[in-house]
């Protein structure tokens, strides 16, 4: 095989393991970021909608100070809760408000889940591309697929 041809196929797999690998290793782990807050916030509009269902006017519970350290806490109003708006702030909301604002944050979580499951595909295709331009590069035939195949 000549040189020019070997010099292209290492400057593909370089491409490949250097850039686009771990884009891919990127976008994956942004994406279960957004899973995380998705989960959050849908735990916390199960809570507050649980708490509406059965007229929960005050109540006890544990809160973690850090490093797993907990201590019992009495809410005696909790019509009104703080939610994490972003950036380390929090709002004051009224049940119905927060459920408003978690819906909204639930469809922006979505589509962000979304934009980066079309980012994460479109990665995949580019090392398929690059792939297959080394195959032909190497001149090995092209593998035949099987039907109903799952990867």
């Amino acid at each position: 095989m000549d040189s020019l041809r070997q010099e292209k196929i290492q400057k593909f797999e370089e491409f490949v393991d250097r850039r686009l690998k771990p884009d891919v290793v990127h976008a994956i782990a942004e994406r279960d970021k957004i899973f995380d807050q998705q989960k959050i916030f849908s735990d916390l509009r199960k809570n507050i909608e649980n708490l509406e269902k059965n007229s929960v006017t005050s109540l006890r519970t544990l809160v973690n100070l850090g490093s797993e350290v907990y201590m019992q806490a009495e809410v005696p109003d909790t019509q009104r809760i703080f939610v994490d708006v972003g950036l380390g702030f929090h709002v004051e909301f009224t049940w119905s408000e927060a459920l408003k604002f978690i819906s909204l944050r639930e469809e922006k979580l979505e589509r962000q889940i979304e934009e980066y499951t079309r980012l994460i595909a479109s990665i995949k295709a580019q090392i398929k591309l690059v792939c297959e331009g080394i195959r032909e590069l190497l001149q090995i035939p092209e593998e035949k697929t099987v039907e109903g195949r799952v990867f």
